[in-house]
């Protein structure tokens, strides 16, 4: 299957091209928009999908994710340390309402991230493997609570067929210019993370994405993206030993280790530009 640049450059075309044009009354700007959009990956056969017709900021992804198995709400705890990208979203006790990780982990009374591990372990052709982060209790549909931020990627779903390891990650709201990148590269080491645990090797990565956009902001640097030439040479992550583990416990030096497996493999194109939109104002692509 095509690789994650070719994919993510066309279906920006695609969004550029054919969008329906809107207003974005939360963020009081105009935008591309395009329904019901879907990538695959197989990362095994075709590598570790890291966009490279411009830089991404691993630490940031790959600290996230350590973040959320951790099952944390609070991101002075560990995460701080990498990224303030989540402070943009702070109630008023100091927390993220929505943080994945506690979702998973803590938010509906269970850990759904072990019981996972339990059920796959246990039944390895079971179609329950499903993780939910939206809580349907105030999240959406005009509830009237008022919360700083609700989830975007809000469930995803684990099978094992073909002894491998795939992840199918639902997105309701997902810019394409700087939360696509960001995302699928985050779900993709957590299904690598899941494989290892299970003692296989991971398959293929679906995101599926209900709303996929783009500001228009960005136009001009999606163009400039869009005419870009794909010439990177496919990445395959070295994966540490015992990565949930390490994960769980917060360990700061796992995320310099899977950081320094990818920079060396890392040769991405030239900076965009800055690119700016209020839920990663904390992100400038000129520096990172």
């Amino acid at each position: 299957m095509p690789s994650f640049d070719q994919q993510h450059q066309s279906l920006i075309k695609k969004i550029l091209e054919e969008g329906h044009d809107i207003y974005d009354p939360l963020h009081d700007i105009r935008m591309k928009a395009l329904p019901g959009q879907t990538m695959q990956i197989d990362i095994e056969k075709d590598g570790f999908p890291l966009l490279t017709l411009r830089k991404i900021p691993m630490k940031l992804f790959i600290a996230e994710q350590v973040w959320f198995l951790m099952g944390e709400k609070n991101p002075d705890n560990f995460l701080g340390d990498f990224t303030k990208i989540w402070h943009d979203f702070l109630e008023a006790d100091g927390t993220i309402a929505s943080a994945y990780g506690n979702r998973w982990r803590n938010h509906f009374g269970r850990d759904q991230i072990a019981d996972l591990l339990k059920l796959l372990k246990k039944n390895q052709y079971s179609r329950h493997g499903v993780i939910i982060a939206w809580d349907p209790a105030d999240d959406g549909l005009g509830t009237g609570t008022v919360k700083a931020n609700v989830p975007c990627p809000y469930s995803f779903t684990v099978n094992i067929l073909g002894g491998r390891v795939h992840l199918h990650n639902i997105i309701r709201s997902q810019d394409m210019m700087l939360g696509n990148p960001h995302d699928t590269a985050g779900f993709a080491l957590l299904q690598m993370i899941l494989a290892q645990e299970l003692g296989l090797r991971p398959g293929i990565l679906t995101i599926s994405m209900s709303n996929a956009h783009v500001y228009e902001n960005h136009y001009e640097q999606a163009a400039e993206l869009v005419s870009r030439e794909i010439k990177h040479d496919p990445i395959h992550l070295n994966l540490p030993n015992n990565s949930l583990q390490r994960s769980e416990a917060g360990d700061k030096e796992l995320v310099n280790e899977i950081w320094r497996s990818l920079k060396k493999q890392y040769t991405p194109q030239e900076s965009l530009g800055r690119m700016k939109i209020s839920e990663y104002e904390n992100v400038d692509m000129m520096t990172v």
